[in-house]
């Protein structure tokens, strides 16, 4: 009697395991050696459900730069892209534990050489913008936002980056980020 492994047959299943952990060395995801690489925390498990992660690399962020034909702008900025790493988050614990959360994520970026450029905390809401910055050169940008109720936000933008750009990045690759006026308006304030 044979035996019958999920997706068919041993070998199958090897090499899906092997391509998963080349996936990470040929562009399809976000590169953890880049300059924009943020190194993040959980928001505490206790608190939040992650309903979302998403790790885009260059490779896929060129592809669908390139199928873009109606938006010279969007199709320009995706392709000075390295990497787009977005965590969603459903909050269902206490609200003000994660925001502080982002605040302590937020100084362990610090020590890591990103600078701030907005925090607000209000109540249980907070919105944190954090860029990497190389050579003269914004080379990462992280933001943190939770809506103080029921989401939150975890985004690292990596490589040739123009923060007012943040929205445009978000619309293009279609995610809803609460919060997002907030951070537009403070750059549009800092430029």
């Amino acid at each position: 009697m044979s035996r019958r492994w999920p997706g068919g047959s041993l070998p199958r299943l090897l090499g899906l395991l092997g391509l998963c952990v080349l996936l990470p060395a040929c562009g399809l995801t976000a590169p953890r050696g880049n300059d924009g690489f943020a190194d993040l925390e959980s928001l505490g498990i206790s608190d939040v459900d992650r309903v979302m992660t998403l790790s885009i690399g260059p490779a896929l962020l060129h592809f669908v730069a390139s199928h873009i034909d109606d938006d010279p702008e969007v199709t320009a900025l995706l392709k000075g892209l390295d990497g787009v790493r977005i965590r969603i988050y459903e909050i269902d614990g206490d609200a003000t534990r994660v925001a502080s959360r982002m605040g302590l994520m937020s100084e362990h970026l610090q020590n890591d050489g990103w600078e701030p450029v907005l925090s607000i905390k209000e109540g249980a809401e907070a919105t944190h913008m954090l860029l990497r910055i190389v050579n003269d050169k914004v080379r990462g940008m992280t933001v943190l936002v939770s809506d103080g109720d029921s989401e939150a936000v975890v985004v690292n933008l990596m490589g040739d980056i123009r923060p007012e750009q943040f929205g445009e990045v978000m619309m293009a690759l279609d995610v809803d980020t609460p919060g997002i006026e907030t951070v537009e308006h403070a750059v549009d304030e800092k430029g």
